[in-house]
């Protein structure tokens, strides 16, 4: 581990300040051979963009004595053990001769900042992810592939956030990282073994005919107009909310998306509502809805398959086109029919070996998602991520289970984004993370029922019977 100075800066925008204490570069506690590791053809279309996740403890009450400084210590030590496991994480990204990003294995490093916030974790407006996480809880990477922070709070408690390149990893592979990593943290031992095998995701030799509709699906970074591929919207006119919905409402909407005998999924009817929701608040003739899937089930015929244990992007992002005006008079079960429809198109194995054939036809011309994409008449978009994968309860330190996890992803794209995960109270509820324009907020916050609830701590704890 190779201290890389101690930087002393604050934060203090807002309504708490944030205070650096240490910033260090963590390496693999082994020597490791430089291995040069190209990314496959499905990581090849997500963008340079750093996507966050972090975890939010309670004061460790089963370890009144642990000090903060102990848990930091074991958080490096553990890290770097796992490192020799995680290799990658602790490379950089280089572009090759063609042109394309590759990973360089070189053991260079993962930045681990440790911070002091001055607030409790009652005092946490966990509702507004822009002003208590952004810039705050959760670091912006500077270096390298990984950053790491950990943050301690006026009362106790415990943050640990990471923020990695999208490009490496999706959030299953994240969540295997930060399970492992807890795991040594807690046991000084390492069960289950990453594979990196490239190979797993090879496109078909000679390659077959891929679905024509990827062509509708994907696009051309080149072809794009540069003031039309990326949204070009003022910063300030984003926000992002987390919310809280309760069971028994997330039920009621899955009731109402149902129709004809045929019962909608919660992932469906809470998609089709947002759908309508989006649409409501447009005056453009067409929205569009685009949900994450992940492509391990579709490729695997066995949960002990390789794939279920590779590290990268395994992820499609299929998304449909209604016109707003049948969006805002049509009812929720036109709209999840729609939904399901479209996640048809992407759950099955040819699709992902499709889109892998599509992609190499392509190289080395990047390419992104058509959801994504502003053309001059479209509408506004979405894109539904379903943090099913994403299993906060291996996340244990040796202090105790999280009280909050969420991803954070302000990314720049023009397409809205937006997370689905279950409450960490494991009662149901839902926790749905929320990057959209301000006016979209407005329709959503004040939907009929008030599905959606302002995230508080109160969400978070459970009722006593």
């Amino acid at each position: 581990m190779a201290i890389n100075g101690c930087l002393m800066s604050e934060s203090n925008t807002g309504y708490f300040s944030v205070l650096v204490k240490s910033r260090e570069v963590i390496t693999a506690e082994l020597p490791l051979p430089e291995i040069w590791l190209p990314l496959s053809n499905l990581d090849l279309l997500l963008p340079p963009i750093d996507a966050s996740i972090y975890f939010i403890y309670r004061k460790p009450s089963s370890k009144p004595d642990l000090s903060f400084g102990s848990a930091v210590e074991i958080l490096k030590k553990s890290l770097a053990k796992v490192l020799v496991h995680y290799y990658p994480l602790a490379g950089e990204m280089i572009a090759n001769s063609n042109g394309e990003p590759e990973l360089l294995c070189n053991n260079t490093g993962v930045e681990f900042i440790e911070a002091h916030a001055d607030i409790e974790l009652n005092g946490l407006k966990l509702h507004d992810p822009d002003a208590t996480v952004q810039g705050k809880l959760v670091p912006a990477k500077a270096r390298g592939v990984l950053c790491v922070q950990v943050t301690k709070l006026k009362c106790g408690g415990i943050v640990v956030a990471c923020t990695l390149d999208h490009r490496i990893a999706d959030a299953y592979s994240t969540n295997m990282f930060v399970a492992a990593w807890a795991q040594v943290a807690r046991t000084n031992s390492l069960t289950f073994i990453p594979n990196f095998r490239r190979s797993l995701l090879s496109p078909r030799r000679p390659a077959a005919s891929y679905d024509k509709s990827l062509d509708n699906m994907y696009v051309p970074i080149a072809s794009l107009n540069p003031q039309e591929a990326m949204c070009e919207t003022s910063p300030d006119q984003f926000i992002s909310r987390i919310y809280h919905v309760r069971a028994g409402d997330m039920d009621q909407l899955q009731d109402l998306s149902s129709t004809n005998g045929t019962k909608r999924t919660k992932l469906e009817a809470f998609s089709a509502l947002l759908w309508k929701l989006i649409a409501n608040a447009s005056d453009a003739e067409s929205c569009r809805l685009g949900i994450v899937v992940d492509g391990r089930s579709r490729l695997s015929d066995s949960p002990k398959s390789a794939l279920y244990g590779y590290f990268g992007n395994v992820l499609s992002i299929p998304f449909g086109e209604a016109s707003v005006k049948d969006l805002k008079s049509k009812p929720l079960g036109w709209a999840a029919k729609k939904v399901n429809e479209l996640l048809g198109f992407a759950t099955n194995e040819e699709h992902f070996q499709g889109l892998i054939d599509y992609v190499e036809g392509q190289r080395p011309n990047p390419m992104m998602t058509r959801v994504y994409y502003r053309g001059a008449n479209d509408g506004p978009a979405i894109v539904v991520s379903y943090g099913r994968l994403f299993d906060a309860s291996k996340i244990d330190f040796g202090w105790g289970l999280p009280f909050l996890s969420s991803g954070h992803f302000p990314w720049g794209g023009d397409a809205r984004y937006v997370l689905l995960l279950p409450s960490p109270v494991g009662n149901g509820d839902w926790i749905v993370y929320m990057h959209l324009f301000r006016h979209q907020l407005h329709d959503i916050e004040t939907v009929e029922g008030g599905i959606l609830q302002p995230l508080t701590v109160q969400h978070l704890t459970p009722q006593e019977v």
